[in-house]
């Protein structure tokens, strides 16, 4: 017996088919042998056999609008409603699915079906969420005196008319104006209003329960993502858009369309988000952005492992989405006729308006809708969200079956034809040629073909000395015979033959020593059985050469993207390697790498944030080597990345801490009750390349109520958890290494104290407890995730300790007494640039006495954490004289820089003369102020 045959005799057997004649028994089986979501779906809903099994009654039932499904069920009673959506919603599309295998509708018609069965759905659920919370709290009103709705935009094919069999579904919640509700229990504002009313709506669609879900609900692409609100006042709405929306939210939003229409408040909020997605003028920067995007999805396919993806492969329907939507932008503004959300009906405007010939968008249609009933029979078969081609023999007899095709040979000739056309468009359209200039490759194929001893070949290699040459040689030798001994495979074998050519002309190039060969070769030694790397760099000749260039001025840089091949895909684009971000730029590209990322998908979400920083950081480490960016921003960087990495852990663990056990008392998602201090290089905005974080985490539950969840605990229990949660995601060691190595020894009584300390104890410890050497490093203190409340918290405690009366003499023999205990431990060789007479370690204590000595008289010297403004808050308070202070700033960026180059370029320190006069102007300021060691 076939495993298709197990699967489909598992349902039939529970089914009572006793009445049924042989011809229908045929045509139920060939139901059950094409989807698995269809039969357990018969199983629980038996009357439905005979509907599937006429079709005559079918083609009725689907020629009639969607029913809301919630018409006699009591809203009070939540499971009855939860259910009655699930099953309504199962039930509707084993109709649709059937109707395919039946071939009584056409693909459009299907798409259509499909996305007007999600609106009936979604607005059901959110009149009896509506119902629900205005119950509660009584009316919003708008200036009409109506009620006002939570207007539900809906994105992507949603949005379109073109949603997917089992698919998520993207949506925004937006509403018209600010107030409070009226003739309620208790008055709301109305974000706090329609924010519950969009949590009711997400559980009623999202929650899976015995019967399944109804859609998986991702809020991702409202403004400011994750950590933004959950419903946004048109106002809100508008003021983010034309201050912070960036390229990929145009594209996103072209798509939008309002799924419950109240107009006027609809024809409004489309007129607002219309000058942000279409341009005046011919907009040709659409082309760019669309192909940063698809080089995105190349990089994660590449990530993946992706093969056989009708969607985002070469040629897949996101092409001809790019293609369709790129035209749409470029003269969407100037054309109306083109400001459709519909795939298809924007093509018929791209023929009107000579766009596109009627042949090219004919085949673009007729390639899409071919795709795209791939795709929806590829997720009727078991009501999952994929679009990968099957690999195995029962999944591929599935997807035959629901299609109605007899060879899979026949499917998969079909498909590979069908994304070749579309690529071949996509690629007019959008993609760039990056075509290398045929230099002279004669001298690199014989060097990499040859089986000739080194010393025979060392005079083709002109521009290096004998010996050199040779060495260079013997290392292209050992690695080609290291290709032969493992599994390269002949597409391997292919690309490197026409890549190492190219390699060795550019090492000629740039007059290369032999030790950046052998760091290429790393590289090339972790890629050399994963093709889809060598083809990129053989594809993107830029990448090969920057490849070389970063291998050339860095060891390091050559160990990361040896280490993590996935590095490759940031090499592609010049331009975009050397770009100078911001804090803000960390944060927008954060979000796109995790908006293609499953929100239930832990170990993806973990692996793509340490993906994310280390490409980030190669960009800042790039910017550095190649001196666009100034030494002393490095850090800046490398902090506020840590800054939105972090911020984002601390978004995810909180999510899955209040799924489980519901919210704190009195905690919500705007403030949580919940801080992160950062301590150290952190604090003090002086990371460097693998520096860890020394953190503190803070809250202020005082109640000892249990958590609001179906698994309460105790509230205070609950922030104890939340910080071992954050450690978890971030210190876990996966596939691509840990995210930052976490101290938190710097917590009140170290180890032995709780992970997570209520603020008012972290006060009393600092006040009665704790050591000089804790103030000092309360100094380089500051909070870095938390609400205004609790940064207006921990400023107060931070300004009471630092601006306590000290006796300076005994403050001086205390931090003294500090130093020499870590230059007992540590040492002081000349060559620690941290600990040595005279170093980083010395300054920082310097800064650190002129804040605590004389903090109270000048609340300047720690308004920030950071020894460069420190220094400069010193000198204009007449601590130190105006040089001294410029001097110590000098020798401590020297110091840093030094530090930087440590990790990055060792051969580019700075020269010992100038170390040994940074030294020593640190040692001349330390014993002015403590006197000789």
């Amino acid at each position: 017996m076939s495993s298709i045959d197990s699967y489909w005799q598992q349902h039939y057997s529970q089914l009572n088919t006793a009445e049924l004649n042989a011809e229908q028994q045929h045509q139920l089986i060939g139901l059950l042998k094409a989807s698995l979501f269809l039969g357990r779906t018969l199983c629980q809903q038996t009357d439905l056999i005979d509907v599937l099994l006429n079709k005559t009654r079918l083609t009725e039932q689907l020629t009639q609008p969607w029913q809301d499904p919630l018409t006699e069920v009591d809203p009070a009673d939540e499971a009855a409603v939860f259910q009655r959506l699930r099953r309504y919603r199962n039930r509707a599309l084993c109709l649709l699915l059937a109707a395919d295998i039946y071939q009584l509708q056409t693909t459009a018609e299907n798409l259509c079906r499909v996305s007007a069965l999600a609106d009936c759905l979604i607005n059901s659920a959110y009149r009896w969420a509506y119902q629900l919370q205005q119950e509660q709290s009584g009316t919003p009103f708008d200036q009409y005196g109506h009620a006002m709705p939570l207007l539900i935009l809906g994105m992507g094919k949603l949005g379109g008319g073109e949603l997917n069999f089992s698919s998520d579904i993207d949506l925004i919640f937006t509403y018209p104006g600010h107030g409070e509700t009226r003739g309620g229990r208790r008055p709301l504002e109305h974000q706090q209003f329609f924010t519950k009313v969009g949590q009711k709506l997400i559980a009623a669609l999202h929650q899976a329960s015995a019967d399944g879900f109804v859609y998986r609900v991702d809020m991702r692409l409202r403004p400011f993502g994750d950590s933004g609100p959950l419903a946004l006042s048109f106002a809100a709405l508008e003021d983010y858009y034309q201050e912070q929306g960036r390229d990929w939210e145009r594209y996103a939003l072209l798509k939008a369309r309002v799924i419950n229409p109240e107009q006027p408040h609809s024809r409004e909020l489309y007129q607002l988000l219309k000058p942000f997605i279409y341009r005046r003028y011919i907009d040709f920067s659409a082309i760019e952005s669309l192909r940063r995007m698809k080089q995105l999805i190349e990089q994660e396919n590449r990530r993946r492992n992706r093969v056989d993806n009708i969607k985002l492969g070469a040629g897949g329907i996101r092409e001809v989405e790019f293609v369709v939507q790129t035209l749409q932008l470029i003269r969407g503004g100037r054309i109306p006729q083109l400001q459709q959300q519909s795939l298809l009906v924007a093509l018929e405007g791209l023929v009107q308006h000579e766009m596109l010939t009627a042949g090219q968008a004919n085949e673009l249609k007729t390639d899409y809708l071919l795709l795209r009933r791939v795709e929806q029979a590829l997720q009727g078969v078991d009501d999952k969200q994929t679009q990968t081609l099957p690999a195995d023999d029962t999944g591929r007899q599935q997807l035959l079956a629901c299609l109605n095709i007899n060879e899979w040979s026949i499917l998969q000739r079909q498909i590979a034809d069908t994304m070749a056309r579309v690529h071949q468009q996509f690629k007019q359209v959008i993609d760039h040629e990056d075509s290398p200039e045929q230099e002279e490759l004669g001298v690199g194929r014989l060097l990499w073909g040859s089986q000739l001893p080194p010393a025979e070949l060392a005079e083709q290699l002109d521009w290096l000395p004998t010996d050199a040459a040779i060495s260079l040689i013997e290392q292209l030798q050992v690695f080609r015979q290291d290709c032969q001994k493992r599994s390269v495979g002949p597409r391997g074998h292919e690309f490197l033959t026409k890549l190492m050519p190219i390699l060795l002309h550019l090492l000629q190039t740039e007059q290369a020593e032999t030790l950046v060969l052998g760091r290429v070769l790393g590289v090339f030694r972790q890629i050399m059985t994963r093709t889809a790397y060598l083809e990129l760099l053989y594809e993107n000749p830029l990448a090969l050469q920057q490849l070389v260039l970063l291998c050339t001025q860095s060891g390091w840089l050559a160990e990361q993207l040896a280490r993590y091949p996935m590095l490759l895909d940031e090499l592609i684009d010049p331009e975009q390697l050397y770009q100078v971000a911001n804090k803000a730029d960390y944060q927008d590209r954060l979000r796109q790498y995790l908006l293609r990322v499953p929100e239930d998908d832990l170990e993806l979400l973990m692996e793509t944030l340490r993906q994310y920083k280390q490409a980030q950081q190669l960009r800042i480490a790039a910017a550095d080597i190649s001196g666009v960016l100034p030494l002393m921003q490095v850090s800046d960087h490398l902090t506020w990345l840590a800054e939105v990495v972090l911020e984002q852990v601390v978004t995810l663990a909180w999510q899955q801490m209040t799924e489980r056990y519901g919210l704190p008392e009195g905690a919500n998602d705007t403030d949580r009750g919940f801080a992160v201090i950062a301590y150290g290089k952190m604090g003090g905005l002086e990371l460097g390349y693998g520096s860890d974080l020394d953190l503190v985490f803070l809250h202020d539950c005082d109640s000892l109520a249990s958590t609001n969840g179906n698994k309460a605990i105790d509230s205070r229990q609950f922030y104890l958890k939340l910080a071992q949660r954050v450690l978890h995601l971030a210190t876990t060691r996966t596939n691509s290494g840990v995210l930052y190595d976490i101290d938190t020894r710097l917590r009140p009584s170290g180890n032995s104290g709780l992970l997570a300390i209520h603020i008012n104890t972290y006060q009393q410890y600092l006040q009665n407890e704790a050591w000089t050497w804790e103030h000092q490093a309360l100094v380089r203190a500051r909070l870095i995730i938390g609400s205004t409340r609790m940064a207006a918290l921990f400023h107060a405690i931070r300004t009471g300790i630092i601006e306590q009366v000290r006796d300076q003499q005994q403050l001086r023999l205390e931090v003294t007494a500090m130093r020499l205990k870590l230059r007992s431990h540590h040492g002081s060789a000349e060559d620690d640039v941290k600990h040595s007479l005279g170093g980083i370690v010395d300054l920082e204590f310097i800064s650190q006495y002129l804040v605590l000595a004389h903090g109270r008289a000048c609340p300047a010297l720690y308004r920030y954490s950071d020894n460069i403004r420190i220094l400069d808050a010193a000198a204009a308070a007449g601590l130190l004289e105006k040089q001294q202070a410029e001097d110590l700033q000098h020798a401590y960026q020297l110091l840093r820089g030094l530090g930087h180059r440590l990790t990055l370029a060792p051969a580019r320190v700075p020269t010992e003369s100038r170390l040994a006069e940074a030294r020593a102007t640190v040692q001349q300021v330390w014993q002015q102020l403590f006197g000789a060691d």
